[in-house]
């Protein structure tokens, strides 16, 4: 059996230039039909957004909190709505994809390696987003529904550090890989974890603690 070579992308700050979840929130806020959610919204996220500024309370834990409360804003959506809603968003979003990023995607699939997308945004909109993209296999916080309707109670599994190593080699469990000639793309110290599985790490504009790393392993710098 040939082993396998992966292209692991990030998608906020690398596949995406901008955040993913500032979009979000001002998609809600400004909404023809739905911006009388945002105040909900922005109850829930302003006690766990405060600790993480004064350094009281866990970045990982806020992001998770935030997600959790945006999702909860959308309760009574039924499948078809958020997906909709998510469409919505997509669309703003097209114009911000980073085209060397793509182009490194695309070549990726014409050298026969494959593709994946890992994430903390929500697996519906990741999915609207890159629909043009060959991508094989999409990794994001999916959204649980009950009845149809978005089930906003459940505590959802937020993809984030760690976590996104344990789902790639989830979805790509019976696969023989060949990490050391695999590649991965990211933009910020959290991708850590994915970036040091493969021998072809790759820091896309990264952030300082990132840099900082990626220059001292002499790792390549998009």
């Amino acid at each position: 059996m040939i082993a396998l070579r992966v292209a692991i992308f990030d998608f906020d700050g690398t596949l995406y230039s901008k955040e993913t979840f500032q979009l979000m929130m001002n998609h809600l806020k400004n909404h023809p039909t739905h911006s009388k959610r945002y105040r909900q919204f922005y109850r829930n996220i302003m006690p766990p957004y405060i600790g993480h500024k004064l350094k009281i309370y866990p970045e990982r834990k806020m992001r998770e909190r935030s997600v959790q409360a945006y999702l909860s804003a959308l309760e009574t959506f039924t499948k078809v709505e958020l997906e909709q809603f998510f469409g919505e968003i997509a669309d703003q979003m097209h114009d911000d994809m980073n085209p060397n990023v793509v182009d490194r995607l695309q070549a990726h699939v014409a050298n026969n390696d494959y593709v994946m997308l890992v994430s903390g945004a929500f697996t519906p909109l990741l999915h609207a987003v890159t629909k043009t993209l060959p991508i094989k296999t999409i990794i994001g916080t999916e959204v649980l529904y009950n009845n149809n309707i978005v089930d906003h109670r459940t505590p959802l599994s937020h993809i984030q550090g760690p976590l996104k190593t344990i789902k790639i080699e989830e979805a790509l469990e019976g696969w023989e890989i060949d990490w050391a000639n695999s590649y991965a793309y990211g933009d910020s110290y959290s991708d850590l974890p994915v970036l040091e599985l493969v021998g072809h790490p790759i820091a896309v504009q990264p952030k300082a603690d990132l840099r900082k790393v990626a220059e001292k392993r002499n790792w390549e710098i998009m």
